[in-house]
């Protein structure tokens, strides 16, 4: 079986696991990183949204292949210590989270749309694709554009 090693929230792994093998499998399964949550497994419902080298993409349909060399970033890895990121600052302030599912991979989204765009417009915000069953899409614009004027 292939070995690739890769960095997950800043610590270098090594995992066996074939070349084909969804990254979201191998963080949850073998590494224990539980916070990429697994929905449908083929990019539509985007709650297991991660950074791979800080650009947003869903593990559940990137091969582990794909990560060898690479950083990759999940929820757990956002904060610093006890430090927030302000996008999970905002969330929280907004109340945004109900049943949560979704939060990580949601929070992840918004994170790579500020890092590409500091001052994002309602349209931009509204693009991102992640699903939330409990509808709370107004909050999570709010949330963002709080995120946006702290950082």
């Amino acid at each position: 079986m292939p070995t690739y090693t890769f960095a997950v929230n800043g610590k270098t792994v090594t995992v066996d696991a074939p070349a084909d093998m969804p990254l979201l499998w191998v963080l949850r399964d073998k590494l224990g990183v539980t916070g990429p949550k697994y929905g449908c497994g083929i990019d539509v419902c985007k709650a297991c949204t991660s950074h791979l080298d800080g650009e947003a993409v869903n593990p559940c349909v990137v091969p582990v292949s794909e990560a060898a060399g690479r950083e990759v970033t999940t929820i757990e890895g956002l904060a610093e210590g006890d430090t927030l990121h302000p996008v999970q600052e905002a969330w929280l302030e907004e109340d945004v989270a109900q049943c949560g599912y979704c939060q990580p991979g949601q929070i992840m989204a918004a994170v790579a749309l500020l890092r590409k765009n500091a001052d994002p417009t309602d349209a931009e915000i509204d693009a991102i694709q992640n699903v939330c069953r409990c509808g709370t899409y107004f909050r999570i614009r709010e949330a963002i554009k709080r995120a946006a004027a702290k950082m």
